[in-house]
């Protein structure tokens, strides 16, 4: 970084706290009862989950599976 950050005390304006829901990598890899689904995803999306769980020494598919579960869960406690 070539230029130090400027800071000051101006107003930022309305601010809204939203919180973070989804479990980090780390946290996408406990066992359940699975059902077995074809769905097709964005190469994208795959690519990226592929080269994270590889990182993370574990298999994309079950990061997706928490991810979804996570979500699921979030939802439904939204929706009480």
């Amino acid at each position: 970084m070539s230029k130090s950050i400027q800071y000051s005390n101006e107003p930022l304006g309305d601010l809204k706290v939203v919180p973070d829901f989804l479990p980090s990598p780390e946290e996408l890899a406990l066992k359940q009862k699975n059902t077995k689904v074809t769905i097709s995803l964005s190469s994208e999306s795959v690519a990226y989950f592929k080269e994270t769980a590889k990182k993370h020494h574990m298999q994309y598919q079950k990061m997706i599976r928490q991810l979804l579960d996570e979500y699921v869960a979030h939802q439904k406690s939204a929706n009480k």
